[in-house]
């Protein structure tokens, strides 16, 4: 057995535990097709927003449906949610797209 160290290197560091855990509940919001359609959907949103009412027909899914994904991708920092009267509308939030850039990156 030889003493030389593998040719591979570390980081100094891991991330910190509370940067990883933000960045897997970044991740579990996204790692559902369905989500990922409803952001693609939203970046492609020509006013950059949509109500739900405008994601149901794309995605094939109720309206109770699409609110609880955009609900979780709301929680997680990904979308942004304004309410106007009786509509809700949701748009991609730059910072939340900011962290799962940088954390791929």
């Amino acid at each position: 057995m030889s003493d030389e160290p593998c040719a591979t290197t570390l980081l100094a560091a891991p991330m910190a535990r509370d940067e990883a855990e933000q960045l897997a509940r970044l991740l579990k919001a996204i790692a559902d097709p369905a989500r990922l359609q409803v952001m693609s959907l939203l970046r492609s949103a020509e006013a950059g927003e949509a109500c739900v009412c405008d994601l149901t027909t794309p995605l094939g899914l109720s309206q109770s449906t699409v609110s609880h994904h955009l609900k979780i991708l709301a929680d997680a920092g990904l979308v942004r949610r304004e309410r106007r009267g009786t509509w809700a509308y949701y748009s991609l939030a730059p910072e939340g797209m900011a962290a799962i850039s940088d954390a791929l990156t």
